[in-house]
């Protein structure tokens, strides 16, 4: 029968309702509430009690006692002025202790109704200020919900006072703000990657159009088709390669091992091209930090080319490793046209690249400064670029000592 009841009940009916917030924050207001007044009550009964106990109480019965005539104590018992009526003085103790009792008994019923009528009223009373107080948190909530990639635009906006609450809104806005910058600028890498990698993909098709549409073609053409196709793979390669790399250095470090940058910069002179023209100036102290061998070699490799790259014929390149203040240095710096401070933050920009006059050589890839710029931030290594006076640019990097 038991069972049969409660399938015929709405379903849901025996669940607690949500533990909201708002109701966490009611039964703590009312909890407080009831305790502090239960306390009050317990002090004012004690106090009640102890100055109430063995106090006579007399009670005048009309015809007995005139009105405002106390009792006087006449050899150990209470007379009374009517003639008499004498009452002993353990009558009256007894009578004062029960109508003491019945006082005591009094104040505790009427006291425990004020605090259950109080309780129920802290309970409303909290649940609606609880309510007031969370108002901007479920307004940022509904904001929150509302905003997604496509509006990441949107604020909170918060007004009111300057409290926890708006602080909270001021913060999820810098967070939003950061989102945004964030999603703008993986959008613009993604279109640029698309179209860097479309280019020599493109040239190998036209090439390869070209050859196979000449009726005249012959093998030394054909040849020279292969040779451009296979060349414009190559640089397919290297980009697909650079943008693996950029990949994995903003991920961050899998492993650490001892690195010397010191013998990571001699490695990478030996190595380096398109220096034959460029006075390299060296000075290689012990620098020693811990990081990703591979990554901090494609860092100085791509530093080194970068100082090549753009120079000017007959330039310098000034390439040092030192420690200072706790940290293992690694400075690059050479010669070449000047470079306005305000252009600085676009070369560690994917893609990004500064007028052709600066250039020795062919344009990179665009990606050489970020990836430096990844690295850094994946060893935790301070970054600081700078214009050099008579023209060039100076980078020092400071990475934590082993």
């Amino acid at each position: 029968m038991t069972a049969a009841l409660l399938q015929r009940l709405p379903a849901g009916w025996a669940r607690l309702p949500r533990r909201t917030l708002r109701l966490r924050l009611t039964l703590v207001y009312g909890g407080l509430f009831l305790v502090s007044a239960a306390v009050l009550l317990a002090i004012v009964y004690a106090l009640v009690a102890h100055y109430t106990s063995g106090s006579a109480v007399y009670v005048k019965k009309s015809g007995t006692t005139q009105a405002g005539v106390e009792p006087k104590v006449v050899g150990g018992v209470f007379q009374l002025p009517t003639p008499g009526a004498l009452i002993e003085k353990s009558t009256i103790a007894a009578q004062a202790k029960v109508q003491h009792a019945v006082l005591m008994h009094t104040l505790l019923v009427q006291s425990g109704i004020a605090l259950g009528l109080m309780a129920i009223a802290s309970m409303v009373l909290g649940w609606l200020v609880a309510g007031r107080a969370l108002r901007p948190l479920r307004a940022m909530t509904a904001a929150a919900q509302e905003i997604s990639a496509t509006s990441l635009h949107r604020r909170l906006a918060l007004d009111g006072p300057d409290d926890e609450l708006k602080q909270l809104g001021e913060t999820i806005d810098g967070l939003l703000g950061r989102l945004e910058t964030a999603f703008a600028a993986q959008r613009q890498f993604v279109a640029n990657a698309s179209h860097e990698l479309r280019t020599p993909l493109t040239l190998e098709r036209t090439l390869l159009e070209v050859a196979l549409a000449d009726p005249g073609a012959d093998v030394d053409s054909l040849r020279r088709a292969c040779e451009q196709a296979l060349a414009a793979g190559e640089q397919q390669e290297r980009l697909i390669e650079a943008l693996l790399t950029l990949s994995r250095s903003q991920r961050g470090l899998d492993r650490r091992e001892p690195v010397d940058l010191a013998e990571v910069a001699s490695d990478v002179l030996q190595s380096a091209v398109g220096l034959d023209e460029l006075r390299v100036d060296t000075l290689l102290d012990p620098a020693p930090t811990d990081g990703d061998r591979r990554l901090v070699e494609r860092l100085v490799a791509n530093l080194v080319d970068n100082a090549a790259r753009h120079n000017v014929r007959g330039g310098v390149l000034q390439l040092r490793t030192s420690t200072a203040n706790g940290h293992a240095l690694l400075l690059v710096a050479n010669s070449g046209p000047r470079i306005a401070a305000s252009d600085l933050h676009r070369l560690f920009e994917p893609f990004q690249r500064l007028e052709a006059d600066r250039t020795g050589g062919p344009d990179g890839l665009g990606l050489g400064l970020s990836i430096v710029s990844a690295i850094a931030a994946a060893h935790s290594a301070e970054l600081d670029a700078r214009p050099r006076p008579g023209g060039g640019l100076q980078i020092e990097l400071a990475f934590p000592r082993r």
